[in-house]
């Protein structure tokens, strides 16, 4: 027998109900999960009634912290370490940089220069050398140096094994320097511009020779210079020059060479002399003199028969014989006995007054390139070797058990 299909009734329940039951729910969760952390949704449509209140800036903040709390510690230490390293340098370089512009001015008022020489102190870190009381070295350039005078166009030097007398970085009191090395460099554009007030110029020729060539001023008048120089060692702490071959040219019909010696004095040129035989005033005048005449070794049977016959004179001045003679009279000896006889020849009495003043001694000195390096009053400065450069000399120098300030 079919039994009956059963009807089962459910309690009638209102859906408004329901939805009240969920006020405490995951859907009330999910609606006030931004308010719990502060962050606001700014897309269109969703604008809030609350009134308007500034943007909380330290929410990016607290991300980047939560992002750095995340890296591993290994490189949290990296950065710390880094970070402490490059502000440890800057220090040490700050130190140094500060040691360096102390040092110059300490210099440039013991050497009583015009400008502070540049400084550079060697070795990392600077401030562990500061405390330990030393420096590992330190070189020191120094522009135009004066030096007796002459100029020394720049002194270069370095320093090792330094020990510092010192209360720290800004109580230095001095120095003791057991080793030193150094360069002179003697400029001849220096030399150029202090030699006196001439055109001279020096140039390099071999490796302990100069050659010095321009103009003097004599008496009013230019007359060129040329001079041979030796640099050489001059003991220990000096160089010294020797000069040879001076030589000055009146134009080119005389050149005077300082000196007592038959072949020195002021002579007529080739090229003088044959000027002197072509003028027959000049020749006359100069034949008219007994004494000259018998410098020149003429007869006196022609000399007379030349003073008469103008053709005799002309045969007698164009001969090779008499222009050899010519060239051996020293124009300074006869400036002294017969002055008036100078000026009917064509020279200025007062500048063969001025060449006679200028002597060999003179004359050196005013090319003379040596120069001196200060004594030390505490420990040894010496030149060790001199040579001769294309820009100038250069001499090296040594020093040892050197004291710098107390």
């Amino acid at each position: 027998m079919r039994t009956p299909h059963r009807i089962t009734t459910h309690p009638y329940t209102n859906p408004y109900e329901e939805l009240a039951a969920l006020d405490d729910g995951p859907l009330e969760e999910f609606l006030h999960e931004d308010e719990d952390e502060d962050e606001y949704d700014d897309e269109p449509g969703n604008e809030q009634d609350d009134a308007w209140a500034p943007p909380n800036h330290r929410r990016g903040s607290r991300r980047r912290r939560k992002r750095f709390a995340g890296l591993p510690f290994a490189t949290k230490a990296a950065v710390l370490v880094l970070s402490l390293a490059a502000f440890v340098t800057l220090a040490d370089r700050w130190a140094l940089l500060y040691a360096e512009h102390q040092a110059g001015e300490r210099l440039k008022d013991q050497l009583h220069l015009t400008a502070a020489p540049e400084v550079e102190i060697g070795g990392f870190p600077f401030l562990t050398q500061l405390a330990d009381d030393r420096l590992d070295s330190v070189k020191v350039t120094v522009p135009d140096v004066a030096a007796d005078r002459v100029s020394l166009a720049k002194v270069s030097a370095t320093a090792t094994g330094i020990r510092l007398d010192s209360d720290g970085l800004t109580a230095l009191r001095g120095a003791r320097i057991p080793e030193l090395h150094g360069e002179v460099l003697l400029s001849f554009d220096d030399l150029h511009r202090e030699l006196g007030a001439s055109q001279v110029t020096f140039t390099g020729h071999g490796h302990d020779r100069v050659r010095a060539r321009g103009t003097l001023p004599v008496a009013g008048h230019e007359v060129r210079v040329r001079a041979d120089a030796r640099i050489r060692r001059d003991g220990e702490r000096g160089i010294s020059t020797r000069i040879g071959g001076m030589r000055l040219d009146i134009g080119d019909v005389a050149t005077y060479r300082p000196g007592v010696r038959a072949s020195e004095g002021l002579h007529l040129t080739q090229r003088g002399a044959a000027r002197l035989t072509k003028e027959t005033a000049k020749a006359k005048a100069l034949l008219s003199v007994p004494s000259i005449v018998r410098r020149l070794g003429v007869p006196d049977a022609t000399l007379q028969e030349a003073l008469r016959d103008d053709t005799r004179l002309a045969a007698l001045t164009g001969s090779a014989d008499f222009a050899r003679q010519a060239m051996r009279l020293n124009l300074i000896d006869l400036a002294a006995g017969h002055p008036e006889l100078l000026k009917l020849l064509g020279y200025d009495p007062a500048l063969l007054a001025g060449l006679s003043s200028l002597t060999r001694p003179v004359l050196a000195d005013q090319l003379s390139l040596g120069f001196r390096l200060p004594h030390p009053q505490d420990g040894e400065l010496r030149l060790r070797d001199v040579r001769v450069e294309k820009d100038g000399i250069r001499v090296r120098v040594t020093g040892a058990s050197l004291a710098i300030g107390r």
